[in-house]
Protein backbone atom coordinates (compact mmCIF):
# COMPACT_ATOMS: atom_id res chain seq x y z
CA UNK A 1 0.00 0.00 0.00
CA UNK A 2 1.43 3.51 -0.71
CA UNK A 3 2.03 5.99 2.16
CA UNK A 4 1.95 9.96 1.88
CA UNK A 5 3.70 11.57 4.47
CA UNK A 6 1.37 14.26 5.79
CA UNK A 7 2.74 16.99 7.00
CA UNK A 8 1.17 18.63 10.01
CA UNK A 9 0.30 22.30 9.96
CA UNK A 10 2.59 22.39 13.51
CA UNK A 11 5.76 20.86 11.09
CA UNK A 12 5.11 23.19 8.38
CA UNK A 13 7.93 25.46 7.02
CA UNK A 14 8.55 28.06 4.31
CA UNK A 15 6.26 28.04 1.29
CA UNK A 16 4.41 25.04 2.69
CA UNK A 17 3.64 27.19 5.79
CA UNK A 18 2.08 30.15 3.97
CA UNK A 19 0.02 27.81 1.98
CA UNK A 20 -1.69 26.48 5.66
CA UNK A 21 -1.46 30.07 6.97
CA UNK A 22 -3.37 30.88 4.09
CA UNK A 23 -5.89 27.75 4.05
CA UNK A 24 -6.66 27.99 8.34
CA UNK A 25 -7.60 31.69 7.46
CA UNK A 26 -9.88 30.84 4.70
CA UNK A 27 -11.36 28.15 5.92
CA UNK A 28 -10.63 27.51 9.82
CA UNK A 29 -8.53 24.61 9.63
CA UNK A 30 -5.79 22.85 6.84
CA UNK A 31 -8.27 19.95 5.00
CA UNK A 32 -6.91 16.40 3.87
CA UNK A 33 -6.44 17.11 0.22
CA UNK A 34 -4.30 20.19 1.03
CA UNK A 35 -1.96 18.03 3.61
CA UNK A 36 -1.80 14.99 1.03
CA UNK A 37 -0.11 17.58 -1.32
CA UNK A 38 2.09 18.87 1.10
CA UNK A 39 5.02 17.19 0.24
CA UNK A 40 5.42 19.02 -2.72
CA UNK A 41 4.58 22.54 -1.85
CA UNK A 42 4.84 23.94 -6.09
CA UNK A 43 2.19 21.34 -7.06
CA UNK A 44 0.01 22.33 -4.14
CA UNK A 45 0.21 25.62 -4.77
CA UNK A 46 -0.69 25.16 -8.62
CA UNK A 47 -3.73 23.35 -7.33
CA UNK A 48 -5.05 25.62 -4.82
CA UNK A 49 -4.65 28.43 -7.96
CA UNK A 50 -6.86 26.59 -9.82
CA UNK A 51 -9.32 25.85 -6.85
CA UNK A 52 -9.20 29.25 -6.06
CA UNK A 53 -10.30 30.33 -9.92
CA UNK A 54 -12.68 27.76 -10.32
CA UNK A 55 -14.64 28.09 -6.88
CA UNK A 56 -14.12 32.08 -7.10
CA UNK A 57 -13.36 33.44 -10.05
CA UNK A 58 -16.00 34.53 -12.64
CA UNK A 59 -18.99 32.30 -13.56
CA UNK A 60 -22.57 32.04 -14.34
CA UNK A 61 -22.63 30.04 -11.54
CA UNK A 62 -23.10 31.28 -7.74
CA UNK A 63 -20.31 30.00 -5.31
CA UNK A 64 -23.26 28.06 -3.22
CA UNK A 65 -24.10 26.15 -6.80
CA UNK A 66 -20.29 25.28 -7.42
CA UNK A 67 -19.98 23.78 -4.02
CA UNK A 68 -23.17 22.00 -5.02
CA UNK A 69 -21.87 20.76 -7.98
CA UNK A 70 -18.40 19.80 -6.03
CA UNK A 71 -20.61 18.24 -3.03
CA UNK A 72 -22.48 15.97 -5.72
CA UNK A 73 -19.65 15.22 -7.64
CA UNK A 74 -17.65 14.01 -4.90
CA UNK A 75 -20.63 11.76 -3.40
CA UNK A 76 -21.26 10.07 -7.14
CA UNK A 77 -17.04 9.17 -6.73
CA UNK A 78 -17.71 8.13 -3.19
CA UNK A 79 -15.38 10.47 -2.29
CA UNK A 80 -16.02 12.23 0.93
CA UNK A 81 -16.27 15.57 0.67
Amino acid sequence: MAHIRLVKPGEAAGRLKEIYDAAIARAGKVFNIVRTMSPNPPVLEAAMGLYMRVMMGPSGLSRKERELVATVVSRANECFY
